[in-house]
């Protein structure tokens, strides 16, 4: 009698641990679908934009500077600001072509 209910109790853990792996996965692909997802194709999105710009498109950058493409190179932008300034800007930094 005391093996039956040790082999029941053992099978109700078995089970209960299967649940909670059950549980783990779908929160894993919940929080997958909410937010990795999106933000994977929001960089998707920008990678693209950035690699269509070239002279001449006015940009926005992340610390909010408005200016205009002058030149394209590998990893940076020469940016024109005003009519006496020109600043390079890294890639990375341009936030939207406007």
């Amino acid at each position: 009698m005391g093996a039956m209910v040790t082999a029941t109790a053992e099978q109700a853990a078995g089970r209960s641990m299967g649940i909670e792996m059950l549980i783990m996965l779908f929160l894993f692909l919940g929080m997958w679908f909410i937010l990795i997802a999106p933000q994977k194709k929001k960089q998707k999105k920008h990678e693209e934009m950035l690699n269509t710009l070239q002279a001449g498109d006015k940009i926005l950058t992340v610390s909010g500077i408005f200016g205009e493409i002058r030149a394209v190179k590998s990893d940076r932008f020469e940016v024109k600001v005003d009519a006496q300034t020109t600043l390079e800007i890294h890639r990375s930094f341009i936030s939207a072509k406007l």
